[in-house]
């Protein structure tokens, strides 16, 4: 199915048509994370083959910046926007310009409920739902930590919420308690670093679990864990980073839940095109989850829970090579993938 979608866009591009050089502005809130390199080359190779054009920016995690970035995009005739928001609320004044002008966002990854937006991200519940999973079947009683992910971005609650379906019944039987819960400022591993520093202190270090949002939350957290000296405390995290994948196949995180990158970027590359051209975009359906239940045009893509019994899963998708994955790992302790 994926391949007809592809090859019936290449085919209208190719035909010489007003669109077929269409701009598409991508408004990147910042790169400090592995992934969105990831995302970025997948959005460029996918509108190269489409015949589209890409432009970009990166807003350096200032929401400031990115409506001024937002600007530039359109001043470079963008016809597309695709936008990455660090602030869900401080980004809508600039989607009221590229409305003004009939330019059609695309939400990436990151919520923007705000209506005519297309909103395009993997199954962020279900991610929350399967770390929560992991952590739990690790460990299925004791103190748990709670590392959420930044306050301005709607996915934190989301994640939040699935991990909360899974955890509900064994923290109303009393086999877990949750001992500190927070969220981390911009996504930033210091910053999650720093919180679980003080949850640690404020326990006495008596910690059994830790549910981390993403890679680079869960790596401040195992950071903060390995500073005290505690180790075999599961941790979850999402993205499939390598570094991430790496401490998977070492034992010091429990599971990366894998959103490949690489799909979604091509998937939002296709759909700004379509929806530049007033072409319906395949495979979406109607969602209004958000906190103002607004009905917004939406696509979701399927995660995948990583742990030490599927690394080959990454190993075989070409996601990461065998020597980043395998990287310091004792060899009688090894993973399948790692042997």
């Amino acid at each position: 199915m994926r391949a007809t979608i592809t090859l019936a866009l290449a085919g209208m591009l190719a035909v010489g048509s007003a669109w077929s050089q269409t701009v598409v502005g991508v408004s990147w809130s910042n790169f400090q994370e592995e992934r969105w390199k990831t995302d970025e080359a997948a959005i460029k190779e996918q509108l190269a083959k489409l015949g589209a054009t890409y432009v970009s920016a990166d807003a350096g995690g200032s929401p400031e910046k990115q409506l001024a970035d937002v600007d530039g995009l359109i001043a470079k005739g963008a016809k597309a926007l695709i936008v990455l928001a660090m602030d869900k609320d401080a980004i809508v004044p600039a989607l009221a310009k590229a409305r003004q002008r009939n330019i059609p966002v695309v939400a990436y990854d990151r919520l923007i409920e705000q209506p005519g937006v297309f909103y395009i991200t993997f199954d962020n519940k279900e991610v929350g739902r399967l770390q929560a999973r992991a952590v739990l079947q690790a460990k299925p009683k004791g103190s748990y930590v709670m590392i959420k992910g930044s306050p301005t971005d709607p996915n934190a609650d989301f994640l939040r919420a699935g991990q909360q379906e899974v955890l509900d019944a064994a923290l109303k039987k009393g086999d877990i308690r949750i001992v500190g819960e927070e969220y981390t400022e911009g996504w930033k591993p210091e910053v999650a670093q720093k919180n679980m520093e003080q949850i640690l202190t404020r326990n006495g270090n008596k910690v059994d679990a830790v549910v981390a949002s993403n890679d680079g939350t869960a790596g401040g957290v195992v950071a903060a864990l390995s500073a005290r000296g505690l180790s075999g405390v599961p941790v979850s995290g999402q993205d499939g980073d390598q570094a991430a994948l790496n401490r998977v196949a070492l034992g010091t995180q429990t599971v990366s839940v894998w959103k490949d990158a690489r799909v979604l970027g091509r998937e939002a590359a296709e759909a700004a095109v379509l929806i530049a051209a007033g072409k319906p975009v395949p495979g979406t359906v109607t969602w209004a989850e958000g906190e103002r239940k607004v009905a917004m045009t939406s696509k979701f893509l399927k995660p995948v829970a990583i742990t030490r019994d599927n690394l080959d899963v990454v190993l075989n998708a070409k996601w990461i090579s065998k020597d980043a994955l395998c990287r310091g790992v004792n060899a009688a302790k090894a993973p399948a993938a790692c042997k």
